[in-house]
C-alpha cells in the first residue's frame, strides 16, 4: 500500500457511513433547495460529497438509498435519488457503447501529441491545469481540485464550459486533467460528463458558463470577465450500441480465490457466494487513468480504501495479498494459489475492465477461470440506460421498489 496522505476525504468505511448520517437528515428539501450552490471548499455542506466512497462502493449506491429513503419519501428526496441513478445510467450507457472511451482515449493521445509540438497549446494547457489563465473562478476551481481532489458538481459543470468554449482547449485534455485529480474520477461519469458540456452526448446541447449564473451560485465570490458568450457544439462520430455483457456465473465446486478492485470494494456480495475463498488479492489501476502522472490524492484514496476493506474483512478473505497493478503479477500469484477460479466484482469500462481482460487471456492456458459477477442493482438498472436520462428517469420508481431484495453492502 502506498503512504497515506492526509486528505479532507479519510478513505475508510467508518468515515463514509459518518457522513452518510450526517448528510441524511439534509438529503430532502435543504438538498433540493440548495444542491447548486458552490461556497467552496469547507464549505460543500449542501451536497452530500458522498461520490469518492460511492464511486470505489466504499458505500453502495443501494445502501445510500436505502438510508435516505429511511427518512425521506421517494417525493421529498427525488433531486437526490436522480443524483445517485445519474451514476447508473452513465455507467450503464457506457457499458452499451465502449467505443466511446476508447475514442476519449485515442483523442486524448492525440491531443497530448499536439501539446508537444503546439508551444501555445502547451502554455495555454499548461496554465488552465495550474489555475493561471487569469479567469478567477476558473483559477479557484483548478486549484481547489489539486489542493482537496473534489469539485462540486456545479463548478464541474462550469470549469468544463470554460475549459472548452472559452480557453478553446481540447475537451479530451480536461477529461484527463480531472481524472488525474479527482478522488471520485469515474471513466463512465467524468467521459460522458465532459461530453455533455461539449456538445457530443446529447447532440447539439451544450453548457455555457455564464457569469450571472456563477455570481448566484457561488454566493457572489466570483462574476468572471471574457467568457465565451455562445458554445456551438463540438462534433465527432457516433458510437455503436452494443449489448450489455453477460453477468458471470461462478462454479462452487471450483478451488476460488477473490480479486477485489477500486471499482468495487464492498465484497459482501461475493462471500455470498465463495464463502471461504483460498485468498483475496487486489488490483491497482489508478495509475492507468490517464498517460500522464496520476496525483498523489486519488492514488493514496484508492490504497487506503484497499487497506481498510483487507483490515475490516481479513478474517474471511483467506491469505491476503498486497494490490498489483502488473497483470501478469497477479497471474502468477493466482497460479501459485492453485485456485481453479479467480471471481471479481464485475468491472464497467475503463482500466479495471481492461486489465481484467488482460488477465483472463493470461490464465486461459492454465485453466483458470475468471468470473465477474455483478451487482444486482446494476443489472437492474443499466438495461434501461438506452437514450437520454429523462427516458431512463421513468424508470427509477420501479428500480426503487426493488431496493428492498437488493443486498446493502
Amino acid at each position: 500500500m502506498t503512504q497515506s496522505i492526509p486528505t479532507d476525504f479519510p478513505a475508510t468505511r467508518t468515515a463514509a457511513l459518518e457522513r452518510l448520517a450526517r448528510f441524511v437528515p439534509h438529503a430532502g428539501a435543504d438538498y433540493a433547495r440548495m444542491r447548486n450552490h458552490d461556497f467552496g471548499a469547507g464549505g460543500h455542506r449542501h451536497v452530500s460529497t458522498l461520490s469518492p466512497y460511492i464511486r470505489h462502493r466504499l458505500l453502495t449506491e443501494a445502501e445510500v438509498l436505502q438510508a435516505v429513503l429511511g427518512r425521506h419519501s421517494p417525493q421529498a428526496a427525488e433531486k437526490f435519488v436522480q443524483e445517485v441513478y445519474w451514476r447508473s445510467y452513465w455507467k450503464g450507457w457506457l457499458e452499451q457503447r465502449p467505443a466511446v472511451w476508447e475514442m476519449y482515449r485515442r483523442g486524448l493521445n492525440a491531443a497530448l501529441d499536439q501539446v508537444q509540438t503546439q508551444s501555445g497549446l502547451r502554455q495555454a494547457w499548461a496554465d488552465a491545469c495550474g489555475g493561471q489563465t487569469g479567469i478567477d473562478a476558473f483559477d479557484h476551481w483548478a486549484r481547489e481540485l489539486r489542493q482537496t481532489g473534489y469539485l462540486h458538481n456545479h463548478a464541474r459543470m462550469w470549469f468544463a464550459s470554460i475549459w472548452v468554449f472559452t480557453l478553446r482547449l481540447p475537451w479530451e485534455l480536461g477529461a484527463d486533467f480531472f481524472l488525474r485529480h479527482l478522488l471520485d474520477g469515474d471513466p463512465a461519469s467524468n467521459t460522458l460528463g465532459w461530453r455533455w458540456v461539449a456538445g457530443l452526448q446529447t447532440r447539439g446541447k451544450t453548457y455555457l458558463a455564464r457569469p450571472d449564473n456563477i455570481e448566484t451560485y457561488t454566493g457572489g465570490r466570483f462574476r468572471p470577465r471574457g467568457l465565451a458568450s455562445v458554445a456551438l457544439p463540438l462534433d465527432g462520430p457516433e458510437a455503436p450500441r452494443l449489448p450489455l455483457p453477460p453477468a458471470g456465473q461462478m462454479d462452487p465446486a471450483l478451488p476460488t480465490i477473490l480479486l477485489l478492485h477500486d471499482d468495487d470494494l464492498s465484497p459482501a456480495y461475493l462471500l455470498d457466494h465463495v464463502a471461504n475463498p483460498l485468498g483475496t488479492g487486489f488490483l491497482s489501476t489508478v495509475k492507468d487513468r490517464s498517460p500522464l502522472h496520476v496525483a498523489p490524492l486519488p492514488e493514496g484514496f484508492a490504497s487506503d480504501a484497499m487497506t481498510d476493506v483487507a483490515t475490516r474483512w481479513k478474517d474471511r478473505l483467506g491469505d491476503l495479498s498486497p494490490p498489483r497493478q502488473e497483470v501478469e503479477a497477479l497471474a502468477l500469484w493466482a497460479r501459485e494459489t492453485g485456485a481453479r477460479q479467480i471471481v471479481t466484482p464485475y468491472a464497467p469500462v475503463g482500466p479495471n475492465a481492461l486489465a481484467l481482460q488482460a488477465l483472463e487471456g493470461l490464465l486461459a492456458p492454465d485453466g483458470i477461470r475468471l468470473v465477474r459477477l455483478r451487482r444486482a442493482f446494476d443489472s437492474a438498472a443499466w438495461p434501461h440506460a438506452t437514450h437520454g436520462f429523462f427516458k431512463f428517469k421513468e424508470k427509477i420508481p420501479a428500480l426503487l421498489g426493488a431496493l428492498k431484495g437488493i443486498g446493502v453492502a
